[in-house]
C-alpha cells in the first residue's frame, strides 16, 4: 500500500492547480501528469504529488478553479448589479461576463478539456456538475434578486448561447468580428427576454 501525506499549504495548492489549468489547455487531459504541473509551476520534481492524492484529485480542483478566478469580488458584483435594471444593463453584463471569461483563455480551454475528461469519469462529472449547477444557481439568484429583466429561464438561455459563443471565440476566433460578437450578443439577450 503506497502512502502519500497531502500537503496543506493553501497558496503553493492554489499554485499548482493554475499550473494544471495551464498544462489542461496546451496539452489536454492526457498531457496532466503531476510532473508537467511541477515543470509549469517551476517547483521541484514530486511535489505535486504531495499536494494531490492522485490524478482525479487534481483534475477535480482544477475545475473548482476555474470558477473561483472567474468570481468577481463583492465590489465588482455590486457595482454590475447597480444602475438601472434594464435590457440595456443586462447587454452591458453580457457582454462583461463574456470579456471576462476569453480574456481568462487558458481556463476556459481547460474547463472544456475537464468536461470532455468527464464523459470517462464519472466521478469527475459528479464535481463538474456540482460546480456549474452552484454557478448557474448563483446566477439566477442574483438575476432574480437584482430585479434585472427577464425570469429564470432567460438566464439559463443566456448561458448556453453565450458559452458557446465563447468556445467559438476562443477556438476560431476569426469566424465572428468583435462587432459581431457585441450584436450577437444583444440579440441574444433580445430573444431570451422575448421568450
Amino acid at each position: 500500500m503506497e502512502w502519500c501525506q497531502v500537503r496543506s499549504n493553501p497558496e503553493r495548492r492554489a499554485a499548482l492547480v493554475d499550473a494544471a489549468i495551464e498544462v489542461l489547455a496546451e496539452l489536454g487531459a492526457r498531457g496532466l501528469t503531476f510532473r508537467a504541473v511541477d515543470s509549469r509551476a517551476g517547483v521541484p520534481p514530486g511535489t505535486a504529488s504531495n499536494y494531490f492524492a492522485n490524478r482525479d484529485d487534481l483534475l477535480a480542483q482544477a475545475g473548482g478553479r476555474f470558477y473561483e478566478r472567474l468570481t468577481p469580488d463583492d465590489e465588482s458584483l455590486a457595482q454590475s448589479l447597480g444602475g438601472p435594471h434594464d435590457r440595456d444593463h443586462l447587454v452591458g453584463l453580457m457582454r462583461e461576463v463574456v470579456g471576462r471569461i476569453t480574456e481568462f483563455r487558458t481556463g476556459f480551454l481547460a474547463l472544456l478539456e475537464l468536461r470532455l475528461e468527464a464523459t470517462r469519469r464519472p466521478e469527475l462529472r459528479a464535481v463538474l456538475t456540482e460546480r456549474i449547477r452552484a454557478d448557474l444557481d448563483f446566477n439566477v439568484t442574483n438575476h432574480l434578486q437584482a430585479g434585472m429583466p427577464g425570469d429564470a429561464t432567460t438566464v439559463r438561455l443566456l448561458y448556453l448561447a453565450l458559452n458557446w459563443l465563447i468556445v467559438d471565440r476562443l477556438t476560431l476566433p476569426e469566424l465572428f468580428s468583435e462587432s459581431e460578437i457585441d450584436e450577437l450578443i444583444e440579440a441574444a439577450v433580445d430573444r431570451a427576454l422575448s421568450g
